[in-house]
């Protein structure tokens, strides 16, 4: 079990590994804990504090665009879908480019599940 990941390596990994860290010591598990319930919910959720209101998720969407594309390029290739497959009914087709809150807060609340996905992977933690 391991109370706190480490390794992140770019701004958008710093910061997710900063939120699970200081949330770990809530959990008997730690870190593991923290990503269980975040995996559960996701963001959607409201467990991360940070990412509920259209202000917040929009200027983290902002601030982290060109890292969370390569996250959904990634995703979109590996899965072999459409980025209406990948999103569903949760997709807004008439912004595919993503310029209006409702994508722009999804791909927010994307980049930091898959972000912390990432890291547990790489902390060898499965959930």
């Amino acid at each position: 079990m391991k109370k706190r990941i480490d390794g992140a390596a770019t701004p958008l990994e710093r910061h997710v590994q900063k939120w699970i860290n200081s949330r770990a010591a809530d959990y008997e598990s730690g870190a593991e804990g923290v990503l269980k319930d975040l995996f559960y919910g996701g963001c959607q959720s409201g467990m991360v504090g940070h990412l509920i209101y259209y202000t917040d998720t929009l200027e983290f969407f902002k601030k982290y665009r060109q890292e969370i594309n390569a996250l959904l390029v990634e995703a979109l290739e590996s899965s072999g879908c459409s980025i209406s497959e990948l999103f569903g009914d949760k997709w807004e087709k008439e912004d595919p480019l993503a310029q209006d809150r409702l994508n722009q807060n999804l791909l927010a609340w994307f980049g930091f599940e898959e972000t912390a996905r990432k890291l547990a992977d790489a902390n060898e933690i499965e959930v």
